[in-house]
């Protein structure tokens, strides 16, 4: 059930009647576009005729991807060999009438296709034009090619991440690409951002977003951490804490839940203990207040522990799978999920995490098969039959 079908709040229409030409392929634009679709735009997703790689990507049942799906439901699917003439005379009639365009090609490509900012905006000066790459566009690091486990590593964060993992000196391997989130959730931000500038101006502009620079927004602290280096705790603060059958997470970042923390675990004395009374003093003793606190926790299930940290008000969580995550009565509550189709059936894809008493964001439920609106779009675009025909459209 999405949240359109149980409060009976409308689908988000923010940005209904706005066309975007979605160039974007893997993570990153297509999260940004995806976003825009919710949203009620348009959006085109140009692509080649081998298609985005991402329709090949892992769970794929009965020929369809639904990592692909769940990125792309919503849109329409153009195909164009964008290295011919003929495919870039589509492009520039496509942009008359376009609102947005989307790219994350490496730094140059678009240039060498003469389909980059500068070429385009002669044929709509309204037009917002949204480049997302590893580096940004210009500099010493920009025609480098970037994928997000290489961006974890050089803006610090890996190394950032392996400092509070006690006696290790490794760097974990990369399986969840917060680089391309973060990035596509940023280059929606400066979309909307832009669009209501053109508001007032009647201009587009060019946008340039920066991987590498999204991913050092996950750092702040260490940042300045970098700058004023403070002392390195024996025991992180924010970790796994031992229980009978297993861990829980227990969150201590305020005086109230230190205080309901240590009530919670029967050691009320602690809070008083000038080991501990101060924040600094805490931070200093970490480890010594933990080994105190899992002497309690270390009698209980990770169920039991969780039942009287909530009791105190302590932000505590289990460590919990995806699939039981999906299955949070708040997930359902909350109408995270939204059912959709592509042509092998059905499934789950995430809604936004946000909801608006105006119109909530939701997907259209359709994931377009490769090129299966390239007539229809091109024919609105002023093409003829003939036209189709030579482009290879039947």
């Amino acid at each position: 059930m999405t949240a359109d079908q149980q409060t009976g709040t409308p689908r988000a229409s923010a940005f209904a009647g706005l066309r975007v030409l979605d160039f974007s392929t893997t993570i990153a634009g297509p999260h940004c576009t995806r976003m825009l679709a919710d949203m009620g735009a348009e959006v085109i997703k140009i692509e080649s005729s081998d298609g985005d790689t991402m329709r090949n990507r892992p769970p794929v049942r009965g020929g369809y991807s639904t990592a692909f799906g769940q990125l792309n439901v919503g849109k329409k699917s153009v195909v164009l060999d964008l290295k011919s003439a003929e495919g870039r005379t589509a492009v520039q009639r496509l942009v008359a009438t376009a609102d947005v365009l989307v790219e994350n090609f490496r730094p140059g490509v678009m240039q060498r296709l003469k389909l980059d900012y500068e070429s385009l905006r002669g044929f709509n000066p309204k037009l917002i034009y949204c480049s997302i790459s590893g580096y940004g566009q210009t500099g010493p690091s920009a025609e480098l090619p970037a994928y997000a486990p290489a961006i974890h590593a050089a803006s610090g964060y890996d190394l950032a991440h392996l400092a509070y993992q006690p006696d290790r000196d490794r760097p974990d391997y990369c399986g969840i690409y917060l680089a391309d989130v973060v990035s596509g959730v940023y280059a929606y931000g400066a979309i909307a951002s832009a669009l209501y500038q053109r508001q007032s101006t009647g201009a587009g502009q060019h946008i340039d977003v920066s991987m590498l620079e999204s991913m050092l927004s996950l750092t702040l602290n260490e940042m300045q951490g970098a700058q004023f280096p403070i002392k390195r705790q024996s025991r992180p603060q924010f970790g796994p804490v031992e229980t009978a059958d297993g861990y829980v997470m227990i969150a201590i970042a305020s005086e109230k839940s230190f205080r309901s923390f240590m009530l919670a675990g029967g050691h009320p004395e602690l809070i008083t203990d000038p080991r501990f009374a101060e924040y600094h003093h805490r931070r200093d003793h970490w480890a010594e207040l933990m080994d105190i606190m899992e002497t309690w926790s270390r009698t209980l299930t990770s169920q039991q522990c969780l039942a009287a940290l909530d009791k105190h008000g302590v932000p505590c969580s289990a460590y919990r799978t995806v699939a039981e995550a999906m299955a949070d009565p708040q997930t359902a509550h909350r109408g995270a999920f939204a059912e959709v189709q592509d042509g092998a059936g059905t499934f789950k894809v995430l809604n936004q995490p946000f909801r608006l008493s105006g119109g909530n964001p939701a997907p259209d439920p359709m994931v377009a098969t490769l090129g299966q609106h390239t007539r229809a779009v091109l024919a609105q675009a002023g093409y003829s039959d003939e036209e189709l025909a030579g482009l290879g459209v039947s």
